[in-house]
């Protein structure tokens, strides 16, 4: 009896120990992760600087049109949409101040004349007195002296005079150039005052427009004159365009900063439209470049899984450099021709067993 109770012991043992064996083997199998791979390759990349802009009237493409001095407005024949031609008239004001200044400069001036004309019938008289000996020389040195004073009083009136029409004619704007009235602030009878404060019309050439885009300042050394760029206005096809010009300094704190664009083609833009503007940075070539879609912001990091020849998910971290609508530089951790996942990726352990799908 004490025999069989051994064997079925040592039995009960055996069998618990096959029980804690074949546990661990059921724990280790891994159901491998579909997942799709397309190489990294080795090519050329252009940074893609994308901003925001605004369509404008390019440098003398427009004019603003504001009084002199406070005045009425007389005639304002052009209305908000019109065309202008060089020479037409866009505004008259009426001045008082101006008109009786050329008046009472003209006056000065006629008086100078009359002046200088008997200066000169004077000096001419004296002078045959004193050459037939009946006037003194003093006579002479002194209708000499009333004539070049008279000669001075009528050059300092005529440039008096000149001022003054120079004021007088700012009473009448003319275009400057082929446009369009853009906008109009006043009507005629209005009362208005100078500078800026109190704009008449704003014409603008709209054969002549430009973009003004802000881009961030951490760019701007990597944008150069005459770099290629497209400009995105709503609802039409993108513009092709050139960097003009970029700002030597910016102020401090300053997030963005203006750089204008040259459109190809001005006929689906309008002064004032906000645009969408993508910008080329310099060419980098030979670079190390993994589709958009490969790359996983973990906090900090930047990191790139790829398949290995064990067909297990390998975790890289990875420097990028410049990027463009479809794919990234690659600075550090990784080389041309890994297979690089690009799809079931997220939330994949490192390690982790995949097999590729198409």
């Amino acid at each position: 009896m004490k025999h069989r109770s051994l064997l079925t012991a040592d039995a009960a043992i055996g069998c618990l120990c096959a029980c804690r064996h074949e546990a661990p083997e059921e724990t280790a199998t891994e159901t491998p992760v579909a997942v799709q791979v397309e190489p990294s390759r080795s090519g050329p990349i252009r940074e893609v600087i994308a901003a925001t802009g605004l369509v404008t009237a390019a440098p003398g493409a427009e004019l603003i049109v504001t009084a002199p001095e406070a005045a009425r407005i007389a005639e304002l024949p052009k209305a908000e949409g019109d065309r202008v031609r060089t020479g037409d008239l866009l505004v008259r004001f009426e001045i008082p101040s101006l008109t009786a200044g050329a008046t009472s400069s003209r006056a000065a001036i006629e008086q100078a004349q009359a002046r200088v004309e008997n200066a000169k019938a004077a000096a001419t008289r004296v002078q045959g007195l004193f050459e037939r000996g009946v006037a003194a020389r003093k006579e002479v040195e002194d209708s000499n002296r009333e004539l070049r004073e008279a000669n001075a009083a009528l050059e300092q009136a005529q440039s008096a005079s000149g001022a003054a029409n120079a004021l007088a004619a700012r009473t009448v704007v003319r275009a400057q150039f082929d446009g369009v009235v853009a906008k109009r602030w006043h009507n005629p009878g209005d009362l208005v005052e100078p500078g800026p404060g109190d704009p008449i019309l704003r014409v603008i050439d709209p054969s002549r427009l430009q973009v003004t885009a802000a881009a961030p300042v951490g760019t701007l050394a990597r944008i150069a004159a005459n770099a290629p760029a497209r400009i995105m206005a709503p609802g039409g096809e993108p513009i092709d365009a050139a960097v003009i010009a970029r700002p030597v300094a910016v102020d401090q704190g300053s997030v963005t900063a203006p750089v204008r664009l040259r459109p190809s083609t001005v006929t689906t833009l309008t002064a004032g439209m906000a645009v969408e503007v993508e910008i080329l940075g310099p060419e980098h070539t030979a670079a190390v470049l993994v589709p958009q879609a490969a790359i996983i912001r973990d906090g900090e990091a930047t990191i790139v899984m790829t398949v290995g020849a064990d067909s297990k998910a390998h975790r890289n971290e990875v420097e990028v450099g410049v990027t463009s609508s479809d794919a990234a530089e690659i600075l550090k951790g990784m080389k041309a021709g890994e297979r690089v996942i690009v799809r079931g990726q997220n939330g994949l352990p490192d390690g982790a067993a995949v097999t590729i799908g198409s």
